[in-house]
């Protein structure tokens, strides 16, 4: 099975003043909830997919397939992430991989969790 996602922290040197954002025991990935980007994620689409930017943790992340960095950009279109991997026509059969390649970027501050689109107010 081919990895999806490569991540690694370029940290400067230790600050003793500057603690990481993650937080031990941050919420587990449920593919069954709605996830987007956190907040203070830049996202830089590249030809072999995508490099992922934490600002508060300084967590680099690499996308290797595009079709991850579009499920990664509509994530928070969709009440769960089964939702998005329906919406993009992604096989059912390829849900697991995607489950690890999210798991990991929940993990890693990358995606935070969503309220449910269809509970957010209308404009």
């Amino acid at each position: 099975m081919r990895r999806v996602l490569t991540s690694t922290t370029y940290d400067s040197p230790p600050n003793p003043n500057e603690l990481p954002v993650i937080r031990p025991g941050a919420e587990p990935f449920d593919p069954e909830r709605a996830w987007m980007l956190h907040s203070q994620v830049s996202v830089r689409p590249e030809p072999f997919g995508a490099l992922l930017y934490h600002f508060g943790n300084r967590r680099l992340s690499f996308l290797k397939e595009r079709l991850l960095l579009d499920l990664v950009q509509v994530l928070g279109d969709h009440s769960s992430a089964r939702a998005a991997y329906v919406a993009l026509g992604i096989p059912a059969t390829d849900w697991p991989r995607y489950d690890t390649a999210l798991r990991a970027l929940v993990a890693s501050g990358i995606l935070a969790s969503a309220p449910n689109p269809s509970t957010k107010e209308s404009s």
